[in-house]
Order: structure tokens, then C-alpha cells, then sequence
């Protein structure tokens, strides 16, 4: 297995998200839990959606606290909540979304990052799934997206959007059809809205993870050969952590991506660069 060592995921030295309220669909864990972390640290007042774990959401409220607290955010360590809703649910999401505005009075911030998958070979794969999958991934970002824009439209000083998307909003994953869809529907999503709403102060913009060391790849993350194969792909020679792909999220959030809007940053150790190229083999 190779060294997974990264460096330390640290804050800028002023607080980029200071004051600023954020929501984080499904944020009870992996890389959703590290951006609410993250934003907390950076000075935002974060809600952690989540959809089953109620002791995950409360965990990662606990370390969002406890980040806020160290950074000198007592004040927006007490006004942290989490809220328990299926954004695959249209009435759901919007509901979620209403709570916390009821309770806020603002939202400067959404983060689109809940997302399933499942493997079946394409010509096998069900209706039944194919709907559940995108309804989380892609329609329920939509959803989310179009409640916190009427918001925005509503006051002065716009918002942001960040949406979690995959390196499979580029490469082809066999198996995988449904997750393929959603992730390149959510890539042209992020472009369509940002063109749609950049004169009005909306920015919104994608980070497209590639392969890293949360829950939903298990299949390999908690196997040595298995993690080895994966990390013998990527030219960085190693997977991810989920604080690392907050970094880039707090970026995007912040107003030193004040120009920035309508892009995807691919945070994938070079996976995007098929490294299979580097020995020049096809010609």
C-alpha cells in the first residue's frame, strides 16, 4: 500500500467564511462532514443534512463545535444544527431548506453533496434504481439549487453554490450507469445555472473528487491488494482524504473564487490525466 500521508488540511489565516450561513446536504460523514468542518473553522454557521445516521450528523456537529470554538466562533459554535431530510424527496428538500431560513433568516452558502450509488451491469440495471439514484444525486441538487437561488434573488448580495460532482462527470464508469448519468447531468447543471445567474451575483461551480478514502468505496478503501490496485492508478500514487477535497470546497465558497463561476475542479491526484499516457505506448 503507498503512503496516503497528505499535508495537513489548514485554514487560511483570516477566516474565509466568516458570518456567512451554509447548508451541506449530506454531511454526516465523509466528505460532506470534512466541508462542514472546514466551513465551521473558516467561521461559517453550517446545517448538516443527513439522511439516516443521526449519531453521524451529531458527530460531525460535535467537531464542528469544537472547530468553531478553537478558532474563536463561539458565537456561531452555538447556532450549528443538523436537519434530518431525503433530498431524493422533492417536498423533503424543500422543506429542509425552508427550516433553515426559518430559523436563520439567510443562506449564503449550499453545498449540493449527497449522493448514492450501485453497481449493476447497464443492461440489467433497474428503472426502479436508475430513478432512486438520480432523484438523490441530480434532481434533489436541482431542487436544492432552485429553493436556495429564489433566496438569493430575494436580497441583495447573491450567493454561492458548490456541488459535489466526481471524476466520473468525465470518465466512463462501467457498472455504474446511473452514477455516470448523474455526476455528468450535475457537471452540466453547475454550467447552466452559473451562465443563467452570474449577472445577478449567483456563482456556482463543481468539485469533481476522484478516488478517496471515505465510505462509499469500501470496497476497496478497507483492502490492501484492492487499495493498492486503485492507488497504482492514480499518477499522485494515492487516494484522497475527504479534508482535502474541503479545502477545495472552502475555496470555492469563499471570495477568493470571487471570478470564478460555471467550473469543475477535478481534485483527483491526476486520475483526469490518464496516467496510462505517461509511457508513450500508442505511437
Amino acid at each position: 500500500m503507498s503512503d496516503s500521508s497528505a499535508p495537513e488540511s489548514r485554514p487560511a489565516t483570516a477566516p474565509r467564511l466568516r458570518g456567512r450561513h451554509a447548508l451541506i446536504t449530506g454531511a454526516s460523514r465523509g466528505i460532506g462532514s470534512a466541508v462542514a468542518v472546514r466551513y465551521a473553522e473558516e467561521g461559517a454557521v453550517v446545517a448538516i443534512n443527513y439522511s439516516g445516521s443521526e449519531d453521524a450528523a451529531n458527530e460531525t456537529l460535535r467537531q464542528a463545535r469544537d472547530a468553531s470554538t478553537r478558532a474563536g466562533f463561539s458565537e456561531a459554535a452555538g447556532r450549528h444544527r443538523t436537519i434530518q431530510a431525503d433530498v431524493g424527496d422533492e417536498r423533503a428538500a424543500l422543506a429542509m431548506v425552508d427550516d433553515v431560513l426559518a430559523d436563520w433568516g439567510r443562506l449564503d452558502i449550499l453545498v449540493n453533496n449527497a449522493g448514492v450509488q450501485s453497481e449493476a451491469e447497464s443492461h440489467d440495471y433497474t428503472m426502479e434504481e436508475f430513478h432512486r439514484i438520480l432523484n438523490i444525486n441530480l434532481t434533489g441538487a436541482l431542487v436544492c439549487s432552485q429553493a436556495a437561488i429564489r433566496h438569493f434573488l430575494s436580497r441583495p448580495g447573491g450567493g454561492t453554490i458548490v456541488n459535489c460532482s466526481s471524476v466520473h462527470q468525465m470518465i466512463p464508469k462501467p457498472g455504474f450507469i446511473a452514477y455516470s448519468i448523474s455526476k455528468g447531468g450535475l457537471g452540466n447543471m453547475t454550467r447552466t445555472l452559473a451562465l443563467e445567474y452570474a449577472d445577478r451575483g449567483i456563482r456556482v461551480n463543481a468539485v469533481a473528487p476522484g478516488a478517496i478514502l471515505t465510505d462509499i468505496n469500501n470496497a476497496w478503501r478497507n483492502d490492501e491488494e484492492a487499495r493498492d490496485n486503485v492507488e497504482s492508478h492514480i499518477p499522485m500514487g494515492r487516494a484522497g482524504k475527504p479534508e482535502e477535497m474541503a479545502s477545495v470546497f472552502a475555496f470555492l465558497a469563499s471570495d477568493e473564487a470571487s471570478y470564478i463561476t460555471g467550473q469543475t475542479i477535478y481534485a483527483c491526484g491526476g486520475l483526469t490525466l490518464f496516467g496510462d499516457f505517461k509511457q508513450n505506448w500508442a505511437s
